[in-house]
């Protein structure tokens, strides 16, 4: 009698894994370095105040870098919430509802932030 255990055995349904795990550091890390270099321009740039925060994000590099953060950022959470549907809401109907509301309100996130950054 023959077992095969060999390439045919499924883990996982979607093999999301390794994907998502990397995605997720890839992300946080991104987010740490914007936060840094964020900082940096806040320290060392003078005092606090609206024209000092509008000259941060005035220039097109600082602009584009935010919002490729806020992708990374708005991937990162549908990650994590992704995971969380899957883990804890067990209807398929209730999670594709969740899924639904999830995209539709981080696409609307990607909006605002277009309209917010390109408005200064």
């Amino acid at each position: 009698m023959s077992q095969n255990y060999g390439t045919k055995r499924i883990v996982t349904g979607a093999h999301y894994g390794l994907r998502d795990w990397m995605a997720q550091r890839v992300t946080a890390v991104l987010m740490a370095l914007f936060t840094i270099v964020l900082l940096a321009q806040v320290i060392f740039g003078g005092p606090l105040g609206y024209d000092s925060w509008a000259g941060i994000f005035s220039s097109q590099w600082m602009k584009t870098l935010t919002f490729v953060v806020i992708l990374a950022m708005l991937y990162h959470v549908w990650v994590g919430v992704r995971e969380i549907f899957m883990d804890y809401i067990k209807p398929v109907s209730i999670r594709l509802s969740l899924y639904v509301f999830a995209i539709v309100w981080l696409v609307g996130c990607a909006g605002w932030a277009i309209q917010v950054l390109w408005r200064l």
